[in-house]
Formats: structure tokens, C-alpha cells, sequence
């Protein structure tokens, strides 16, 4: 299986990182950053923690998710 591009910097190759959504194709994926941020991490501690992300890629990952859950579906239950 070949890698992935999800959007211009959200890539899948199933021999990175298991094959869960990195950025670039290096060895940081979207989950990372995602938990990251929902801990109050900042952008720039971030950028200062991974030398080798661009603000760019943290605005894709948050493009990313947000596309995510715009496709998701919630079925309330005993309503």
C-alpha cells in the first residue's frame, strides 16, 4: 500500500508511524498535535518542541480535524 495525501501537509504511509496521519510524512503525527493543543499546549511551544513543523502544519492538522467532524454523525439515544 502506497502513502496517502490527505491535504497539501496530512500525509498516510502504512510504513510511518503505523500508518496514522502524520504531517509531512515525518514522525509526528496529527494525534500528537491534536492532544497537544486540547492540553493548552501553545502553537509555540509546539514549534519550539518540533523544530521541524511549520505553523502551517499545525493549521492543517486543525483543518484536518475539523473536516473530520464535519462528516461525523451523532445519533442521540433514547430520545
Amino acid at each position: 500500500m502506497k502513502e496517502q495525501i490527505l491535504s497539501d501537509r496530512i500525509i498516510v504511509n502504512p510504513k510511518v508511524m503505523v500508518g496514522k496521519p502524520t504531517i509531512r510524512g515525518l514522525r509526528i503525527t496529527v494525534e500528537q498535535i491534536l492532544k497537544a493543543l486540547a492540553n493548552g499546549v501553545s502553537t509555540q511551544k509546539l514549534l519550539e518542541d518540533y523544530p521541524e513543523l511549520e505553523s502551517e502544519d499545525i493549521q492543517a492538522v486543525l483543518s484536518y480535524a475539523a473536516e473530520l467532524v464535519s462528516e461525523e454523525q451523532v445519533f442521540p439515544v433514547g430520545v
